[in-house]
């Protein structure tokens, strides 16, 4: 008697219609990422009650800490591309190869930053500030988030497994874990509540890397358990240079498009610092607009999380309709959560600052910043939809490009020149000037990517 054999069952990517598969893929995201906003925001908050000078180490620590953030999720942007594409072709040995290789590069990545992220901390924050308060709060924050971070990029890498098999509830769960414990031992920490000793900007740290490791153990034990599409077997783990490849095919693009931000903060930094009118409080305001920027940004960055395994699921499926009405869809939704961040921004500024506990000069020199830097997020909605498309079709090259043309080609010498101008008020209409440039840039690559990838695909399939 012959075998009978049965079709494999297709995933969700290839079948859900698009509207309800993007929200069903990207909502989960969307919340958790909304969650880790606010997370940052509360933490800001509580930072913000220990001084000025606390707000403003943290924002000197910020290069270093996204530094870090823009290797653990370019990696996994790399493995859920590939993931998700050989999905698409049901390719069930390299979706494990993968899986695998990616947490044993999350890993080494970790080791990495802890060693040489400690030997050069201190170097780093004297080139920015003379403050030695300053100086002395950011690296008790940036030893214990260097020396303990494996959270920031196990726990990153892992989500993302969830999310490139359209488990992105699951995933939502455990980055919700970590950040609700975060926030739950953020003052517990800092001030010395309860049996908890009073630690200051050090508990703040320490509460942020026991949230990430919280997440960790939350984000495999999902995995193993309901994270069928994935056989974790322990051979796979083995570095597999063919697969590594492939994953650092679309990974190094997106590193070095996330990590020029850390590049670009460290710079725009010493331009504030040394503006006439400027110093260390307009680093405390641009550390706190990236904190409410997050609010905003967060949503847009979990929704195209979320579309770019359906992308590449579709396109290695060759399916051209569910390809170009993810894109468009993805869009349009972009589009009217920045809208949203406009109305906030240009509306209450003022209120915003006062949740961080700024001082007079601070909160005036915010309204002005947000006020100024709020219409570019039409803008960022376009290129930052774009830049996930690039990566989703293997092409992040695209995304690096448009990236490194506005922060360093254009925004960089924008806020230097305006600086010039003795007014750190007129610094802030880099953002606008820059954006205007990457959606030009984009549209460029985008038609690029039709004409090559998705134009040729038969409509009926």
């Amino acid at each position: 008697m012959s075998e009978i054999r049965t079709a494999p069952v297709e995933n969700k990517m290839g079948t859900m219609p698009i509207v309800k598969l993007i929200f069903n893929m990207s909502l989960p995201i969307m919340f958790s990422m909304l969650v880790m906003a606010l997370y940052n925001i509360v933490d800001s908050i509580f930072v913000g009650k220990i001084g000025e000078e606390a707000l403003t180490a943290v924002s000197l620590a910020f290069p270093i800490q996204n530094l870090m953030i823009s290797f653990g999720i370019g990696t996994s942007v790399g493995v859920n591309a590939l993931l998700s594409m050989r999905l698409g072709q049901k390719n069930q040995e390299d979706v494990n190869k993968a899986a695998m290789n990616g947490l044993f590069l999350a890993f080494v990545t970790w080791a990495v930053f802890a060693v040489t992220g400690s030997a050069i901390a201190k170097a780093y924050l004297h080139s920015q500030t003379e403050n030695q308060q300053i100086i002395e709060y950011a690296q008790q924050y940036l030893y214990v988030i260097l020396i303990l971070g494996i959270g920031s990029f196990m726990g990153c890498m892992s989500d993302r497994l969830l999310q490139s098999t359209g488990r992105t509830v699951l995933s939502m769960i455990s980055q919700i874990c970590g950040a609700v414990f975060n926030i739950v031992f953020d003052p517990l920490l800092i001030f010395g509540i309860g049996p908890f000793p009073e630690m200051g900007i050090k508990g703040a740290a320490l509460a942020t890397v026991a949230g990430q490791i919280f997440g960790i153990f939350v984000s495999i034990t999902l995995n193993i358990k309901r994270n069928h599409d994935i056989q974790f077997k322990l051979k796979n783990i083995v570095p597999c240079g063919r697969i590594i490849a492939q994953i650092y095919k679309v990974a190094v693009p997106a590193i070095l498009m996330s990590s020029i931000m850390s590049v670009v903060t460290y710079f725009i930094n010493l331009i504030l610092s040394s503006t006439p009118n400027g110093g260390d409080t307009a680093i405390a305001v641009y550390g706190v607009y990236f904190k409410l920027n997050s609010f905003i940004f967060m949503p847009v960055f979990g929704l195209c999380s979320g579309i770019i395994p359906i992308i590449a699921y579709n396109y290695g499926a060759q399916h051209h309709r569910r390809i170009t009405n993810s894109i468009r869809g993805a869009l349009c939704i972009a589009l009217m959560i920045m809208t949203f961040g406009v109305i906030l921004f240009e509306t209450i500024p003022g209120k915003l600052f006062d949740l961080f506990s700024a001082s007079d000069e601070m909160r005036r020199m915010g309204i002005v910043a947000l006020r100024l830097i709020a219409p570019s997020f039409f803008g960022a909605a376009l290129a930052i939809t774009m830049s996930s498309v690039f990566q989703a079709f293997g092409s992040a090259v695209y995304s690096m490009i448009v990236s490194f043309a506005r922060q360093i080609v254009v925004f960089l010498p924008a806020a230097y020149f305006l600086s010039k101008t003795g007014d750190v008020d007129n610094v802030w209409w880099c953002f606008l000037i820059a954006e205007v440039m990457s959606v030009v840039m984009s549209l460029f690559f985008m038609n690029r990517i039709y004409i090559k990838k998705i134009k040729n695909i038969p409509f009926d399939k």
